[in-house]
């Protein structure tokens, strides 16, 4: 204890004589009074956690205790102010009033009268982050103080990100799984379900300079025809978060067109065919000719002639294309020369 607590304490055992003196019981009665109040004087703080953005209530005050109240001081010692800081002092006629600079996201709430010197923080951000002390000037025990550490919880950014892997038979990254920004770390699994061990997972942490830490999950495999199309799930959590997040992904294998066949589906009209991710587009052409619209109808993978005459006999070509490469198809028509 500060002040009168510490007086009381070595009183006696520093001048025993006068302890003794008839003349001065009176004193010794009146200073154990004071030691049996200093000893009970209680400032009541307390630690708190809140979430970036939402407001923290800084709880402070001063139980058990008659003396009488002057000041109420506020120091922080916060990541934008490493160095212990006076910010705010409350006065019994002034009220609350800023030291080196307002801040107005600062609300005091308490109530002087009663000893009460609690504030209000709203907006609260990573920079805040720290310890506050509550330090109460009384009248006649001196400073009584406590500290209030403030924790900042900050939900990740999250995200699923496709690699696009291509059809191969090597091992390659499917997806990656981020939990980007979040204080504390976040935990980062996948799913996988009936793959197995048809698939393999890697987890790395990078701690930024602001204390958050961005986690990411990396999905590995052989992208085969087999394993396109299965749904995985990305699981987050952690105790910035009221809850767990899942993340639904599906693999895509992509691949260029497979072979292109052509189908009839009438003596007229015929059909491109073939396999691709993503799907092909197509593109009819005639070998040596242009395809005139009065004689053919093109639609997508379709092809129809209007009229069957021989002038549409020759090699009709389809081709099948997309991102990842093109392949061919070849149409042969021969039109007797007595249709019309």
């Amino acid at each position: 204890m500060d002040g009168a607590a510490s007086f009381c304490g070595s009183f006696c055992h520093n001048i025993p004589s006068i302890c003794d003196s008839a003349l001065l019981r009176v004193l010794l009665v009146t200073l154990s009074l004071l030691c049996a109040d200093v000893e009970a004087l209680q400032v009541i703080g307390g630690s708190v956690t809140v979430e970036q953005g939402s407001t923290a209530i800084l709880s402070c005050y001063v139980i058990d205790t008659n003396d009488d109240l002057t000041q109420i001081t506020w120091q922080r010692k916060t990541r934008e102010k490493p160095h212990n800081d006076n910010f705010l002092t409350i006065l019994p006629r002034e009220g609350a009033q800023f030291v080196n600079g307002d801040d107005d996201r600062f609300k005091y709430i308490g109530n002087f009268n009663n000893k009460n010197g609690t504030l209000q923080l709203s907006n609260v951000a990573l920079k805040d982050e720290g310890r506050y002390t509550c330090i109460f000037t009384l009248f006649p025990s001196g400073n009584q103080k406590t500290e209030i550490p403030l924790n900042l919880l900050v939900p990740p950014f999250t995200n699923i990100k496709d690699k696009l892997p291509t059809l191969g038979t090597g091992e390659v990254l499917f997806a990656t799984c981020t939990a980007a920004g979040s204080k504390p770390p976040a935990e980062v699994r996948w799913l996988t379900g009936a793959l197995g061990e048809n698939v393999r997972t890697t987890t790395n942490s990078t701690q930024h300079n602001n204390g958050t830490t961005t986690t990411v999950s990396s999905l590995f495999g052989v992208p085969m025809r087999e394993i396109d199309g299965h749904q995985v799930q990305c699981v987050i959590s952690g105790d910035s978060l009221s809850k767990e997040e899942t993340l639904p992904f599906t693999i895509q294998v992509y691949f260029s067109p497979t072979e292109v066949n052509i189908t009839v589906i009438s003596e007229d009209s015929f059909e491109c065919v073939t396999e691709a991710k993503p799907n092909a587009n197509f593109t009819w052409s005639r070998s040596g000719q242009t395809l005139l619209e009065s004689s053919v109808k093109v639609d997508g993978a379709k092809l129809q002639l209007l009229s069957l005459t021989s002038d549409l006999n020759g090699l009709y070509q389809c081709e099948a294309s997309n991102t990842y490469g093109s392949k061919r198809g070849q149409l042969y028509v021969h039109v007797a020369s007595g249709n019309k």
